[in-house]
C-alpha cells in the first residue's frame, strides 16, 4: 500500500510538471480539430483511391516515397478499415460508413486465418469495429469464425496463444519452438468478443489463461516486458527470453509496453479480475516513471536504446498508451484524474506540428515518426496506419469520457 501510495504521488506530480511544460490546447476544441484534418487527410486518400477504381488499404511509405498498401494476410490490414469506422463514429458521417464497409469486406478470407496471431487486430478493428456501429449479422459470423481460427493456435502445454509459426522465413533462423510476443494481449479482445456473441465460453477461458500465462513470464520486476517468450512445446517451461523488434533481449520496447498496458486494461473490463488491473497499473507506473520517458511523452522507439536521444520516437507506440489510459482512467478512481491528464497531454502532443502531419502531406497519413522494426530495417521514422487508428481510438475515448464527465 505505502508503494502504491508513493506512485500515485510521483505520478501525479510528473503529470504536472508534464502539463506546465506542454503546449496548451481547449480540450473543448482539440478532438473537434483533429477530427476536422482527419476527414480530410484520410478523405484525400479515399479520393484517390476512388480516382483508382480500386479498393485500397494503406499501411505505411516506402523508401522510395510511395505508399505501401496491405494485402488481406498482412497483421496491419485491419487498421485502416477501422480508422474509417472511427470516423464514421466521430462524424456520424453516412459517407465513412460506406468507404469503411467497402474496405472492412475486402478482408473476409482473414476469418479463415491460421498461420499466424494477428487475427485479432485484422479482424476485431475492423469486422469489430463494424459490427459495434451497425449490427450487421454476417459481421457478427465472421468474428466468431476468426475466433475459431485463432484458438487454433493456443497450445494447452504452454497455456498461450503462439504468435508466429517457426519453420520458414525469420522466424526459423531464432531456434524457437514456441514464440509467444507481448503484442499478443491485443488479440484477446477478439475472442472475449466472440463468447458474447456465440456463447462458447472456450474462447474467454482462452484469453484468460493466454493472459495468465503473459504475465507470470513476460514482465521483470520492475513490470517492463520482455518482447518473446519461447516455451517447450512439450513441457510447457520457458526456454528463453528474447526480443525481435526491441534493441535488445534485456530492453523494453517502447510499443511493447503500450500493448501491454492496453491488453491488461482491457483483460479487467472483461474479466473485472483485479490482478488484471493491478497489472495494468503497474505498467503505468513503468512507463511515467521511467526516467528516459521524453517530457512530451511520446517515447523512444526503446527505452533501453543506446543512441537516446538521438534515435527515432514512435508514435505508434504513443498512440497506443494514450488510448489504453483513457480507458484505464475509469477503472482506477484513486488514480483517474492522473491518467486521463497524461492522455491528454499524450493527444496534445501528436497532434503538434512536431507529429502531425501537414494537410496534404505524409502520403495522406495523420501521424508522422513511428517506427516499426528497427531491428529488420524496416519502416523507421514512417507514418503506420496503427498509429493513425490508435490515435483516432484515443479521440473517441476522449470525446466519450468528456461528454460523461459534462452530464
Amino acid at each position: 500500500m505505502k508503494q502504491n501510495l508513493q506512485f500515485t504521488i510521483l505520478l501525479t506530480c510528473v503529470a504536472f510538471l508534464w502539463s506546465c511544460n506542454s503546449p496548451k490546447h481547449s480540450s473543448n476544441n482539440i478532438v473537434e480539430e483533429n477530427v476536422e484534418f482527419a476527414t480530410q487527410q484520410i478523405g484525400r486518400e479515399i479520393e484517390s483511391m476512388n480516382a483508382k477504381g480500386e479498393i485500397l488499404n494503406p499501411r505505411t511509405i516506402h523508401e522510395d516515397g510511395t505508399t505501401r498498401y496491405n494485402t488481406p494476410e498482412l497483421w496491419t490490414s485491419g487498421f485502416f478499415p477501422g480508422s474509417l469506422w472511427y470516423l464514421y463514429e466521430l462524424t456520424g458521417d453516412n459517407k465513412w460508413k460506406i468507404e469503411a464497409e467497402k474496405v472492412t469486406e475486402t478482408l473476409d478470407t482473414v476469418q479463415y486465418l491460421t498461420w499466424h496471431h494477428d487475427v485479432g487486430f485484422m479482424v476485431y478493428c475492423s469486422y469489430g469495429n463494424g459490427y459495434r456501429l451497425t449490427k450487421k449479422p454476417e459481421y457478427k459470423d465472421v468474428i466468431i469464425q476468426a475466433a475459431k481460427s485463432l484458438s487454433t493456435r493456443y497450445r494447452p502445454n504452454v497455456g498461450a496463444i503462439q504468435s508466429w509459426n517457426v519453420h520458414r522465413g525469420w522466424q526459423a533462423k531464432r531456434g524457437w519452438q514456441c514464440p509467444v510476443i507481448i503484442d499478443n494481449m491485443m488479440n484477446l479482445e477478439l475472442l472475449f468478443e466472440a463468447t458474447k456473441l456465440s456463447g462458447d465460453n472456450s474462447f474467454r477461458d482462452i484469453a484468460i489463461k493466454h493472459a495468465e500465462t503473459t504475465m507470470d513470464h513476460h514482465f521483470r520486476e520492475d513490470y517492463s516486458s520482455y518482447h518473446v517468450i519461447d516455451y517447450d512445446t512439450i513441457t510447457g517451461q520457458v526456454r528463453n527470453k528474447v526480443t525481435a523488434q526491441g534493441y535488445a533481449d534485456h530492453s523494453a520496447w517502447s510499443r511493447g509496453q503500450g500493448w501491454a498496458i492496453y491488453g491488461y486494461t482491457l483483460c479487467y473490463r472483461e474479466t473485472k479480475d483485479p490482478k488484471f488491473l493491478k497489472q495494468a497499473e503497474a505498467i503505468a507506473n513503468f512507463l511515467f516513471t521511467h526516467p528516459r520517458m521524453p517530457k512530451d511523452l511520446v517515447p523512444y522507439w526503446d527505452f533501453d536504446c543506446k543512441d537516446i536521444p538521438n534515435t527515432p520516437r514512435d508514435a505508434s507506440a504513443a498512440s497506443v498508451i494514450a488510448s489504453a489510459l483513457y480507458e484505464l482512467s475509469t477503472y482506477s478512481p484513486e488514480k483517474s484524474a492522473t491518467y486521463k491528464k497524461l492522455a491528454d497531454e499524450i493527444v496534445v502532443n501528436l497532434s503538434s506540428p512536431a507529429y502531425r502531419a501537414k494537410l496534404g502531406e505524409n502520403n495522406n497519413f495523420l501521424l508522422m515518426h513511428s517506427v516499426g522494426s528497427i531491428p529488420h530495417g524496416a519502416e523507421i521514422d514512417v507514418p503506420l496506419n496503427y498509429a493513425d487508428y490508435y490515435f483516432l481510438e484515443a479521440l473517441c475515448r476522449k470525446r466519450e469520457l468528456e461528454k460523461l464527465a459534462a452530464k
